[in-house]
């Protein structure tokens, strides 16, 4: 760093680490003691900082009204309801096929809508025309055997032009609420039983887009939704970040670059993001053991000093090199799920390329589920707590019983009714600050329900191959 010296007529480097190599030049006088050096009267002239440019804003969707019919690349027409959300990429509508008649509140489609030069739903686009098709998701599930599949298919998408500008949509499934809100509202504990079913559900998910070329890199609460006309289904999202990894059939190699560093959600992304090596199906992996260990213990170790980066990558890098210890800083009150253990031992194991084994990594959890006496019974409940997956006192089902009994709801959990006006209260407070034109509108990434707030992942879109 230069600094001028108006007095002296001089210009002083500022720094130790900067002075290194030009102690030879002429007309420099060191001083080592003071961390400078000064170019007395010199005719050295250093070059002009340049300004660093703010990244570009991205354009915010006009709000289309409602009954505006968009036709997609099919020709298939679809009319638009109510918008329900908004976020960085635009807003979502309640949306139906074109036909006579208002969109219900209970329409079964969401479109998306962004202006076309913005790119995170460009982004999403290419994965699920590639990979989410309803045929395609419809014969893997038959070839597979399983009841359903939690990955959103695709339903058309489209330019669309209005009042001489572009915008860009999608048609999705709509789904329900996310579980990260039922993280918070159970104390931010979920039960054993749910979190191997969970885990279950998403080696099913992540098998199906690995086999169709690519990884996720955001798993995470925010970005599980239940079904809306099923709560027993929960599906993944936010395929913002999703990577191909695999451009036909060639699995890309290993490769740091220091400028995509600690892409993703700090608390959960993989030790090969935070190196800043592109996504990886193995890292997909570790991505959900930290969410499952975190939904059982309720904080992950590194989650004090989520601003710091390094720091967290650090103690990744240490968990993975101790997972006996890792476990015991998660579970030191209470005996720690082996199957937790199993599981990053054998994530732990894989090579950068690898191939996961998907049907072991079932049958770990599934052996979880047997040690205390659980099945796979396809019914997810975050009520019930069990074997070390958060309080199970009967001290607290007394509780929710006595509140029930006063009139009081506490939904699925036991979280006090007292609680929830207040949280309420203050996201209505903070949308409406933000949006106020717009008031009772969540802002959200790409949650497909009213009235959630969806937390975006850090890191930046990457632009698949």
């Amino acid at each position: 760093m230069i600094n001028k010296d108006c007095k002296g007529g001089s210009e002083s480097i500022s720094c130790k680490e900067d002075i290194a190599g030009i102690s030879e030049w002429p007309g420099i006088s060191r001083n080592i003691d003071e961390g400078h050096i000064l170019l007395a009267n010199t005719h050295l002239k250093m070059p002009p900082k340049k300004k660093a440019r703010a990244p570009p804003k991205r354009k915010l969707a006009e709000e289309f009204p409602v009954g505006e019919v968009l036709t997609d690349t099919a020709k298939k027409r679809w009319k638009l309801g109510p918008p329900i959300g908004q976020g960085g990429f635009g807003l979502l509508y309640l949306a139906k096929e074109d036909s006579p008649g208002t969109v219900e509140t209970t329409a079964p489609y969401v479109i998306k809508v962004e202006p076309s030069d913005n790119g995170p739903l460009f982004s999403e686009l290419k994965f699920y025309m590639r990979a989410a098709k309803p045929d395609l998701i419809q014969s893997w599930i038959k070839s597979n055997k399983l009841k359903y599949l939690g990955v959103p298919k695709y339903w058309g998408s489209g330019l669309h032009e209005k009042a001489g500008k572009r915008y860009r949509f999608m048609v999705m499934d709509r789904f329900g609420t996310d579980l990260q809100k039922m993280f918070e509202q159970s104390n931010k504990k979920f039960p054993r039983k749910l979190v191997l079913q969970l885990g279950l559900r998403l080696i099913d998910i992540l098998e199906y887009i690995h086999e169709h070329e690519y990884v996720h890199a955001d798993i995470k609460a925010s970005n599980l939704l239940l079904s809306y006309k099923n709560p027993n289904e929960v599906y993944l999202v936010d395929y913002g970040l999703a990577y191909r990894y695999s451009p036909e059939g060639a699995v890309k190699e290993y490769k740091e670059d220091p400028k995509r560093c600690h892409d993703g959600t700090i608390e959960f992304t993989s030790i090969d993001a935070h190196k800043g090596v592109s996504p990886s199906r193995r890292a997909d992996l570790e991505i959900l053991g930290y969410c499952m260990i975190q939904w059982l213990c309720g904080r992950l170790p590194w989650e004090d000093k989520l601003q710091d980066p390094v720091y967290v990558r650090d103690s990744k890098i240490r968990c993975r090199g101790n997972i006996s210890e890792f476990m015991l800083k998660c579970f030191p009150s209470e005996n720690k799920p082996e199957e937790m253990v199993k599981f990053m031992e054998e994530v732990n194991s894989l090579e950068y390329t690898d191939k996961p084994a998907y049907q072991k990594l079932r049958r770990i959890l599934e052996a979880g589920l047997k040690s205390f006496g659980a099945t796979d019974d396809d019914k997810l409940d975050f009520s019930i707590q069990v074997n070390g997956a958060g309080p199970s006192s009967a001290k607290k089902a007394a509780k929710r019983k006595l509140g029930e009994a006063n009139g009081e709801s506490d939904e699925t959990d036991g979280t006090p009714a007292k609680r929830k006006p207040a949280r309420e209260k203050k996201v209505g407070k903070r949308v409406q600050k933000k949006a106020s034109p717009q008031k009772g509108r969540v802002e959200m990434g790409t949650q497909t329900s009213p009235g959630l707030k969806l937390k975006r992942g850090r890191g930046r879109p990457k632009k698949n191959a």
